[in-house]
C-alpha cells in the first residue's frame, strides 16, 4: 500500500475524479488549497491592493491504495496532461508507507 497525492487546479476537479474512478481508486479524500507559482511576490509588492489574491484555486486529492491502481492512475494522468493546453497540468506523487494500523 502507498499514498498517492494528486494536485490540480479547481477547473480539473471533475476530470481528476474521473481519473480516480477509472483507476479503481474509490476511497480518497480531497481538500481545497491555494496554488502559487514563483514570481508572484514581485507582483504582490507592486500591487496597490495588499489584500489582492495572487493564487489559483486548487484541489489536493489523496488516497492509500495498491500499486496497480497507482500505475493505472499515473498512465491516465499522463494521457490527460498530454491533451491539456495550460501550464497547470495535473501533478501526482507517490509516498511509500512504512507502517500502518
Amino acid at each position: 500500500m502507498k499514498l498517492v497525492i494528486v494536485t490540480s487546479v479547481e477547473e480539473f476537479r471533475k476530470d481528476v475524479l474521473r481519473l480516480f474512478k477509472n483507476a479503481n481508486i474509490h476511497n480518497f479524500s480531497s481538500s481545497d488549497i491555494d496554488g502559487y507559482k514563483n514570481g508572484s511576490t514581485v507582483v504582490m509588492t507592486a500591487s496597490w491592493f495588499a489584500s489582492e489574491k495572487f493564487s489559483n484555486e486548487s484541489r489536493m486529492f489523496f488516497s492509500f491504495t495498491d500499486d496497480e491502481n497507482i500505475d493505472d492512475l499515473f498512465n491516465a494522468i499522463e494521457e490527460f496532461n498530454s491533451g491539456v493546453e495550460t501550464n497547470n497540468a495535473v501533478r501526482a506523487v507517490v509516498v511509500p508507507i512504512e507502517r500502518q494500523i
